[in-house]
């Protein structure tokens, strides 16, 4: 598959980029990209939810009141789970939640989610640029002469540009990253992605980690 690649005022240059078909030409693995991005998530969580049982509740030393001649219903201690500020039955406790996958399944998972994106035409090649200045509204007027200042943005760098990154991080349906850091949760919930064409290279190097 080949693309044109736009110029920052949205106009083609002339030149085309070929995508390599093992990245961007495979048959997206639905399963591959569940598993991947559930473990993302998964191993993004904190853990540390956690609730007092009725062991750990302080107080309840002894029997509220006595067994017979109120008309309530008995009770032993102000712990318990049916008490109001009694302890909780089955609550959470710090756990765990990462996920270990294997690097193939990470790989074919991102190598789907590139190919579904070339599939639907969901991706774009701009010219590699550079930043007089770190302003937001220089980052923002080439989307909006690309026509996608609506639309969310994954925009793949081919190196740091610290310019670049401190000029769109105030614009809320951009994401900045270089090439090969991307996951692939940035890729589904995109929905260009806008790939400046030096990076090209440098994913198709990626293919074979």
């Amino acid at each position: 598959m080949e693309l044109e690649v736009l110029k920052q005022n949205g106009d083609s240059s002339g030149a085309r980029v070929k995508l390599p078909d093992d990245i961007f030409g495979v048959d997206p693995n639905e399963n591959a990209v569940y598993l991947t991005v559930k473990a993302q998530n998964a191993n993004a969580r904190q853990g540390t939810a956690s609730t007092k049982t009725r062991s750990m509740v302080s107080g309840g030393g002894r029997k509220p009141f006595k067994q017979k001649g109120r008309g309530a219903a008995r009770a032993g201690t102000i712990r318990s789970p049916l008490w109001v500020g009694g302890g909780r039955t089955f609550g959470p406790h710090p756990r765990d939640y990462r996920m270990k996958l294997p690097g193939k399944v990470k790989s074919l998972a991102r190598k789907s989610a590139f190919s579904d994106k070339a599939k639907n035409d969901k991706i774009k090649i701009i010219e590699d640029f550079k930043l007089k200045q770190p302003k937001t509204k220089e980052v923002f007027s080439i989307l909006k002469s690309l026509g996608l200042d609506k639309q969310k943005i994954l925009l793949l760098l081919s190196n740091y540009d610290a310019d670049v990154l401190l000029a769109g991080r105030n614009i809320p349906k951009l994401e900045i990253r270089v090439a090969r850091t991307e996951s692939t949760y940035d890729l589904l919930k995109c929905d260009i992605v806008l790939i400046q064409q030096s990076a090209v290279d440098k994913l198709a190097g990626a293919t074979k980690e």
